[in-house]
């Protein structure tokens, strides 16, 4: 997902700021060699971002009416064959305050289908993408040759600027976690995607001004109400568009927050494969394992057939974004938001493997992704 950062600072924050980096402080996350001794216990990772084919969000994905067992066995068999063993999914805070039982239920059955196909998922709590203003029941249906056009924030916009909201927010967490925190058939939490995201691309003009300010000051109180939990998984919050030089000067205040309470780094990186080497060159620097939760954009030149060989002699882990062909239409590319692609398709899509009946978008990718990860 294309990504612009800003960063708006209020003085009406600072406290707020204050406080919650302190809160940020007092967290003890893993110490490397904990850290490194739970990846080495790992296969190698890959996977792909993960919503069915039916479901334009996170929310068509969860909740009771349109929640699809069914579709994920026959999705996720699909995955298992060739060779995947993870999968990144995002959950959302509306869908705890609309149903807490529900929604775990549904949380446990998804966990129970994945199980069976030998896949442990990331989940994602918190997400900072594309529209602001997520509301729960029915989801519109996709805009016409628009690149993920239905996908909501957590929180959005209305509890990001309510703090008010914030001990739903931290109930949502502790009770996510509560309930799997122990749970081996996870593989780790996500706690933040993309934090501080400005969506310039596509919702502008309903962003909040002082979003990057708010998060800033949110972002380490999430990753504290995890750590509470006593989780037996990593926390983590990858970077994106990560400042690689020698002394990181340039990195902004997230990333130093989602770097500083990581168990394990994550990143993000849609560029050439010249530039996911050296990208997870310095961030193994931290001394901490490096796994890749986005990446594969063909025609932004991250491909299957550069970065996996990559990633697998690093022994980094990788998930891409999207598996199969549906709502979402992410094999559409980022700039669809600009010019829409209603009369012809693409030349080549963007994102996905797999299309709606689960034949390979590319034969050669699929193969490649069995030969490495010794499906074949």
């Amino acid at each position: 997902m294309k990504r612009l950062k800003s960063v708006f600072m209020t003085a009406a924050l600072v406290a707020t700021l204050f406080c919650a980096n302190a809160a940020g402080e007092q967290t003890a996350r893993w110490p490397e060699q904990k850290a490194n001794v739970w990846y080495a216990q790992q296969p190698w990772l890959v996977g792909s971002n993960y919503v069915p084919e039916s479901a334009i969000n996170q929310l068509e994905m969860w909740q009771e009416a349109t929640f699809n067992p069914q579709e994920i066995e026959r999705e996720l068999t699909w995955a298992e064959a060739i060779g995947m063993n993870t999968m990144r999914v995002f959950l959302h805070d509306l869908l705890w305050q609309q149903d807490a039982a529900g929604f775990q239920q549904r949380i446990d059955r998804f966990l129970t289908i994945a199980s069976r196909h030998h896949i442990r998922p990331m989940f994602v709590l918190f997400d900072s993408c594309w529209d602001p203003s997520p509301h729960l029941g029915p989801q519109h249906p996709p805009i016409p040759g628009v690149h993920n056009s239905g996908w909501v924030q957590s929180p959005g916009a209305a509890a990001l600027a309510d703090a008010n909201q914030y001990p739903r927010l931290k109930e949502y967490v502790q009770g996510v976690l509560g309930a799997f925190g122990k749970d081996d058939r996870i593989l780790a939490w996500d706690v933040w995607n993309e934090p501080g995201a400005d969506n310039l691309g596509s919702y502008p003009k309903v962003e909040l001004k002082d979003k990057t300010a708010r998060v800033i000051a949110l972002l380490p109180q999430a990753f504290a109400w995890a750590r509470e939990a006593n989780p037996i998984q990593p926390l983590t919050s990858g970077v994106w568009a990560v400042d690689t030089s020698p002394d990181g000067a340039n990195l902004g205040e997230l990333q130093q927050i989602q770097l500083r309470e990581s168990d394990v780094i994550t990143f993000h990186n849609y560029s050439w494969p010249e530039h996911f080497k050296r990208q997870v060159t310095w961030l193994k620097k931290y001394n901490r394992p490096v796994i890749c939760t986005e990446y594969m954009a063909r025609p932004a030149g991250s491909t299957f057939d550069t970065v996996l060989p990559i990633a697998k002699q690093e022994r980094v882990g990788v998930i891409n974004w999207g598996f199969v062909a549906g709502k979402t239409q992410t094999y559409l590319p980022w700039e669809s938001w600009e010019h829409p692609y209603i009369l012809s398709q693409p030349p080549v899509w963007f994102h996905e493997v797999l299309h709606p009946d689960g034949t390979p978008y590319r034969q050669a990718e699929v193969d490649l992704i069995r030969r490495l990860t010794g499906k074949q």
